[in-house]
């Protein structure tokens, strides 16, 4: 577990499980940092050297204000810009669902990463599907929270879905996590549909094949 300056409360839970995925020391790149806080969580609790890129000037001057190395940028076009092998870890916390370009976004992230930890919202969770079958609207829920003309989500997927992209980019999963409502893993030992079915969020650990 990690050893914190904080009360545990005082952190996202799915950032520490990332947080616990990621060595001591390690080179991280935070796409989609947002203000800050998972950087700050892994520079206090593993003594990174992180860096972050974020789309928002809300965000960067957020970070930039806390003491963190994050420009602003557009993952679906400046991740080209990042050498191979540039970080140990490439992390895209609750954002891959909001790019333009998931796969291509995906790709760059296991060229410049030796490791690519991803987590989003599941669209497959039995929540939405029943807001689906007795509403026939776009469901809202606490992970997508937003009404479906004023979102910033335009690639939904599920966790079927991202398991089959990691496959088409030759991706191997190292670890992978099904996180409930409150962000606490789902104990199971069982195929991806019942994943599927029963996590609101996923969170992938990922390396090249090759």
């Amino acid at each position: 577990m990690l050893s914190r300056n904080e009360k545990p409360a005082t952190w996202r839970v799915d950032h520490v499980l990332i947080a616990e995925m990621v060595k001591p020391g390690a080179r991280v790149l935070d796409v989609g940092s947002g203000d800050g806080e998972l950087l700050r969580l892994l520079t206090e609790t593993k003594g990174v050297d992180g860096r972050g890129i974020e789309i928002s000037r809300e965000g960067v001057n957020a970070s930039v204000a806390k003491g963190f190395a994050v420009i602003q940028g557009d993952a679906d076009i400046d991740l080209a810009d990042y050498p191979d092998g540039a970080f140990d870890y490439v992390i895209l916390s609750q954002t891959i669902q909001a790019t333009r370009r998931p796969r291509w976004v995906l790709e760059q992230m296991l060229r410049i990463g030796k490791h690519v930890i991803v987590s989003f919202p599941n669209f497959g969770h039995w929540r939405i599907r029943i807001q689906l079958l007795r509403r026939g609207r776009m469901p809202i829920t606490d992970r997508l929270n937003d009404t479906w003309y004023d979102t910033p989500n335009i690639h939904f997927c599920t966790i079927r879905d991202f398991v089959e992209l990691v496959n088409d980019v030759d991706a191997k999963i190292e670890r992978a996590i099904a996180l409930d409502r409150w962000g606490r893993p789902v104990r199971l030992n069982a195929p991806w549909e019942f994943w599927n079915f029963f996590g609101e969020q996923g969170l992938f650990l990922l390396t090249r094949k090759n």
